[in-house]
């Protein structure tokens, strides 16, 4: 007793001293900020604010800054993004070290969504791993790549939580559950950030987009959104606040309103949630032009809009220049202040400061780094590694996988032989022509006792004019010279010799991510009538989909024995299908995003909330909520995956049948391997409040393991709740837990059945 006591007292003194040291920190950056505000102009505060591209990489917009050298030796510039490269980003550096008056040095911002230049699967893809500690060490390698070529702030992560697939950037997101979402935006920012962010490995991260952009009505992208403070709290603001709660140091404003008001310009969601309610100390950063668009949301001209934005708490203007041509302006006529300009500008001047800038402008800069630490053989393998993992199983009729490692496959789509799309969309750092195909990775894993036969089968999709749309950046959908009819007699023929059809089909990558929301999610009609084809010839197929999004696909499901679920799997992708059709490693992952059957149903998710009528069952019923022409019921569902093991629950077990504050509560299941393979599987917590004063979801994610299980083993699972778990968002935008009835499920996905009670006093 006496030795945890010595111990509990040690805790509280390192505590303390932790505060002391971080009070000391901020107060020597207070000191040494104030210092060089006092010796700048105002034009060189403004220009702090000002992030501009001078047109390298992927703009997202139609804008590209001009006087891009001038205006950084004026010191008009804060930050830069399209420059990339150690000698680039030095000699961007040098001109505002050594030309401007102020010398103060420049942020190097880019797009690093799902690694650098070793590109790991989707984020959505990711997000099916459930695996935080893989997730984390996805974004610690893109941290060490993009600062091994001179970058130091991340526009990622992106954690906008969706409910609508037909919205192309659902592949960036981590899917459609505030639980899940929250516990993947703090382990990126994490991977990103580090301990140190002084440390010459690490980079900043910028929370996007804030807020609700994934609620963006019909699906289309840069959209009007329009939700209840209940559903914004409960269901879309928490993964926001983890990650701020997670030490992000940045937070990106969304395109879209919140209550009607642009976000890049309201004051309620930057300042009064961000700052006030949430204490996010950090700085906000507009998303492309977002400033400028307020014009045309109908909130005034360049110099209105621009006010307004400072006013609500937005420190830097992405490549609009709105705050650099304006702000001088509205400051003689009293639309914003000088407090306004100096808050922004100190804000900018304190990321830079806890970058380790101002000690160092070149820490980031090291020539010798990019060779040693930039696409390795390690990096590559941890985005093999990561691509297994994420994939999910569908489906698998008769054992159907894994294959064997002999006889003769018939290898037959579109994607199968295509480097163009294996790193998915928003892969702006990475190089589609050091991808893995399928058919490489393939031969590499399975050796020389399999005969591999190959063919195209198809377009991804006839038209042409749809195919421009999707090439925007580069050759994803090439139509073929030949016709569409002697690619299937070609795919017939080698079926016909073959004891097993594996079809890769799916997406381009760009039919996905911004820009790129669609109305019809199923497959594109040219490799539909590839699969029915293939179908007939009465041969095991196995579908191996790539996609960026869920899809709709009832027809696909019913053609084929096996569908393994890829997403777009990065450089690595062949070698991870490959993997896992042989075996080599037994699929885990679990549905982020519900797949609903057709677009009709969207928006579609699990934790919906009950109605007086909720069309409970799958047998239509008149007067309550069902269609006509489909069940309710998706089809693949939330947290939804299988295994080429089988596992079985059993004796779901509570530790006590009432819980007061400050008691926990242990929900603990035995989880038995019962198939013939080894196998890991996510065990799956949900939660269901029975009687409140508001109506809450008839399942709630609140917990979740994944557990590594040997063929023939048995594992405990134990889950602790609090009365914290238990508790929302009332109208009233208070936090509360109110006593009454729960039921808690365990089991493999939001679908299971297993439960027992317990009673909140």
């Amino acid at each position: 007793m006496k030795q945890l006591v010595i111990f509990l007292i040690a805790i509280w003194i390192l505590s303390g001293c932790g505060v002391k040291e971080k009070a000391s920190r901020d107060a020597e950056m207070d000191a040494f900020i104030s210092k060089l505000m006092d010796r700048m102009t105002l034009d060189e505060k403004i220009g702090q604010l000002n992030l501009i591209t001078p047109g390298g990489g992927i703009p997202t917009g139609a804008a590209v800054s001009t006087d891009v050298e001038a205006k950084i030796k004026a010191g008009r510039v804060g930050g830069v993004f399209g420059v990339t490269g150690p000698e680039k980003v030095r000699m961007t550096q040098e001109m505002a070290v050594n030309e401007s008056r102020m010398k103060i040095p420049l942020l190097f911002g880019s797009d690093v969504i799902h690694g650098f230049k070793t590109t790991f699967p989707i984020p959505l893809g990711l997000s099916c791993s459930w695996d935080m500690k893989l997730i984390e060490k996805t974004a610690r390698v893109a941290a060490t790549e993009a600062t091994a070529d001179g970058l130091n702030w991340n526009f990622s992560p992106m954690v906008d939580i969706s409910r609508d697939p037909r919205w192309g950037r659902v592949a960036e997101g981590g899917g459609e559950d505030p639980y899940l979402g929250s516990k993947i935006a703090v382990a990126m920012v994490k991977g990103y950030q580090g301990d140190d962010l002084t440390q010459p490995n690490t980079m900043m991260a910028t929370v996007k987009h804030f807020a609700l952009y994934g609620a963006s009505e019909a699906g289309r992208d840069y959209n009007t959104v329009d939700m209840s403070r209940l559903r914004m709290y409960n269901d879309y603001l928490p993964p926001y606040k983890a990650a701020i709660d997670a030490g992000a140091g940045c937070v990106m404003s969304s395109f879209n309103d919140v209550d009607g008001v642009p976000a890049s310009g309201n004051k309620w969601l930057l300042t009064d949630l961000l700052r006030t309610a949430w204490g996010f100390d950090g700085f906000v950063v507009s998303d492309y032009t977002s400033v400028n668009e307020m014009i045309a949301h109908g909130m005034g001209d360049l110099q209105a809009v621009s006010a307004l934005a400072l006013k609500a708490g937005l420190d830097m203007d992405m490549v609009g220049e709105g705050f650099l041509t304006t702000l001088g302006k509205s400051l003689e006529e009293g639309l914003v202040s000088e407090q306004d300009i100096n808050q922004a500008c100190r804000r900018v001047l304190e990321a830079k400061y806890k970058l380790g800038l101002f000690d160092d402008p070149y820490r980031y800069i090291d020539e010798s780094r990019p060779e040693k630490e930039i696409l390795t053989a390690e990096t590559r393998k941890a985005a093999r590694d990561a691509a297994a993992r994420s994939f999910v199983l569908l489906k698998n009729e008769n054992n159907t996988l894994p294959l064997k490692k002999s006889g003769t496959i018939a290898l037959i789509g579109p994607l199968a032989d295509n480097k163009n799309n294996m790193l998915g969309t928003w892969a702006v750092s990475g190089n589609p022509q050091n991808s893995v195909p399928v058919l490489t990775g393939i031969k590499n894993v399975a050796g020389d006792k399999l005969n591999i036969l190959y063919a195209k089968g198809a377009n991804i999709a006839d038209d042409p004019e749809f195919a421009k749309k999707i090439n925007v950046f580069g050759p994803r959908i090439e139509i073929d010279e030949r016709s569409p009819e002697t690619m299937l007699q070609e795919a017939l023929s080698v079926s016909a010799k073959a004891d097993v059809l594996v079809a890769v089909i799916g997406e381009a990558s760009e039919m996905s991510g911004e820009s790129s929301s669609r109305t019809d999610i199923s497959l594109p009609e040219s490799q539909k009538k590839l699969l029915r084809a293939l179908a007939k010839t009465g041969k095991p197929l196995v579908v191996v989909l790539m996609s960026g999004r869920p899809l709709a696909m009832e027809e696909e499901n019913e053609l084929a024995d096996a569908i393994l679920l890829t997403w777009h799997p990065g450089i690595e992708a062949g070698h991870a299908v490959a993997d896992v059709l042989f075996g080599d490693y037994n699929p885990s992952g679990k549905l982020s995003m519900t797949f609903p059957r057709n677009a009709g149903q969207i928006p579609i998710y699990y934790n919906l909330r009950n109605t007086g009528r909720p069309g409970a069952t799958e047998e239509f019923k008149k007067f309550e909520s069902y269609y006509l022409d489909v069940p309710n019921s998706p089809l693949y569902p939330f947290g939804y995956g299988l295994s080429y093991t089988s596992f079985e629950y059993k004796n779901l077990q509570l530790s006590r049948n009432e819980l007061t504050g400050g008691e926990e509560l242990e929900v603990s299941v035995e989880v038995s391997n019962t198939g013939d393979y080894d196998g890991e599987e996510v065990v799956q917590l949900y939660l269901r409040d029975l009687v409140a004063s508001v109506t809450r979801p008839l399942k709630e994610l609140k917990g979740f393991e994944k557990v590594a299980i040997g063929k023939g083993e048995t594992q405990k699972v134990s889950f602790k709740l609090t009365t914290d778990d238990l508790g929302f968002y009332h109208q009233d935008m208070n936090f509360v837990t109110e006593p009454g009835e729960f039921e808690v499920f365990v089991g493999a996905g939001s679908e299971s059945t297993m439960k027992e009670k317990f009673t909140l006093k």
